[in-house]
């Protein structure tokens, strides 16, 4: 499927529905869903994320900031504060986001390959607890995932 074909327009929609669904019954303020291409993730869709912002994480590498961090440790990661963190797991350009907590949440296959990563952030600064960051896992796994060429 090309990058710009009616399939993938299609498949943003429906990333984009399926993330502010996500983000509404989850309180979150603003979010993103990035797909697995080879080594780098790729922007399929955001809400409440500056056009900016969106420019700069288009494309994410493997390991850099909180997204790539995440498809790198297979692991979520996750900050109390995006405006003051000093862990350098968040980049600056998020510091853009009109938000505090966040967490970036990979999405695995069966195989338990990285297959997306699921972004929220919240309005308020915040620890997340071991049990609602088991819930975010566990509902992030039905994020509609395009196959990219």
């Amino acid at each position: 499927m090309s990058l710009n074909s009616p399939a993938m327009a299609d498949s943003r929609r429906a990333a984009a529905k399926w993330l502010t669904d996500f983000l509404r019954a989850h309180g979150g303020a603003s979010g993103t869903v990035h797909v697995r291409a080879g080594d780098e993730l790729l922007l399929i869709a955001a809400h409440n994320i500056p056009a900016h912002v969106q420019q700069i994480t288009a494309v994410i590498p493997r390991g850099k900031g909180m997204a790539g961090l995440a498809f790198a440790r297979v692991e979520p990661v996750q900050t109390c504060n995006l405006q003051t963190d000093e862990t350098g797991d968040v980049r600056p350009g998020a510091r853009a986001v009109a938000a505090n907590a966040a967490v970036a949440l990979p999405v695995t296959d069966a195989a338990g390959e990285v297959r997306a990563i699921v972004g929220i952030a919240f309005d308020s600064e915040r620890d997340i607890p071991p049990d609602e960051l088991t819930r975010l896992i566990a509902r992030s796994a039905g994020v509609p995932i395009p196959a990219i060429p």
